[in-house]
């Protein structure tokens, strides 16, 4: 009997802990992700269905293109770790990290010229607010219900 009553005592510990993992460590694949933020982009600029046909196949190129870019650069970060590391190293490791800034913005800069050929700067610029606030909140949402806000 008090096998059973620790037992239960212990389950009914634990049922909170269940509810507080909802949602933790969720891993979405690439496209699930791309699925996700294209639909929240689309509500918030206001895209239709055709403008999004066109624009998002363009707009994920740039994502590739500029993720590229950044996996070099932390690349070039963990090598900075590393011990041993001359300062002559240091330096082209921090050449190389401001070339890669440089590039993504070159980058972002050429594929708003395109972008411009599908989409209204209006819609431009309301994409590029999306994008930001999907960002937010999907970092609001790794943070989870039960997590305590930062103060400012």
């Amino acid at each position: 009997m008090k096998k059973l009553l620790v037992m239960l005592v212990m389950a009914w510990g634990f049922i909170p802990l269940l509810g507080a993992t909802e949602g933790c460590h969720q891993r979405l694949t690439k496209d699930e992700f791309r699925a996700k933020q294209k639909a929240y982009i689309m509500e918030k600029a206001g895209l239709t269905a055709e403008e999004s046909e066109v624009f998002f196949p363009l707009y994920f190129e740039l994502q590739d293109k500029k993720q590229q870019v950044n996996d070099e650069a932390w690349k070039l970060m963990r090598e900075g770790q590393q011990e041993n590391v001359s300062e002559e190293r240091y330096e082209e490791i921090m050449e190389r990290m401001y070339d890669a800034r440089i590039s993504a913005a070159q980058l972002e800069k050429t594929y708003f010229d395109k972008f411009k050929e599908i989409l209204s700067c209006k819609k431009i610029y309301r994409v590029q607010r999306a994008e930001m606030r999907f960002h937010r909140d999907l970092l609001k949402g790794m943070r989870g219900k039960g997590a305590p806000k930062k103060k400012k």
